[in-house]
């Protein structure tokens, strides 16, 4: 029996932001990847890019894709982001640039405002993704 199915894989990449704590930038199991929470942070100078919540947003997602892509995975196979945003009124302007990352076969998704984001960031998305299977590939 193959046990490549229970297996944990840490993903790891320089072109997305070091994380900034005890866990992985992504971990993939199965069919599936998981990525950390990622900021619009510039992933050379660790620090937050600047022009508000839409650059922020820009990053973030450019950053996701960088850990996916890492994992063997990509934006279209992403089946579920989170969205965490500093101010939910902001909603409009991150989900316009959104939508030019993710353009049909929408993944499922939630928003919502929270009390603060790390680095006094704007926005923080994470995404669940599929591994493409040999029939995939």
């Amino acid at each position: 029996m193959n046990n490549s199915h229970h297996e944990k894989k840490v993903v790891v990449t320089d072109k997305a932001p070091r994380a900034i704590g005890p866990y992985s930038a992504g971990v993939s199991t199965g069919h599936l990847v998981f990525t950390a929470g990622q900021l619009g942070m510039n992933p050379e100078t660790g620090d937050l890019v600047e022009g508000g919540i839409q650059a922020q947003t820009r990053q973030a997602l450019n950053n996701l894709k960088a850990v996916l892509e890492a994992a063997g995975s990509r934006l279209e196979l992403v089946v579920k982001t989170t969205v965490f945003l500093k101010d939910i009124n902001a909603f409009g302007q991150m989900n316009e640039v959104y939508g030019t990352f993710f353009t049909e076969n929408f993944p499922a998704r939630s928003a919502f405002q929270v009390a603060a984001l790390p680095k006094g960031a704007d926005v923080e998305i994470e995404a669940v993704a599929l591994l493409p299977g040999d029939s995939e590939e």
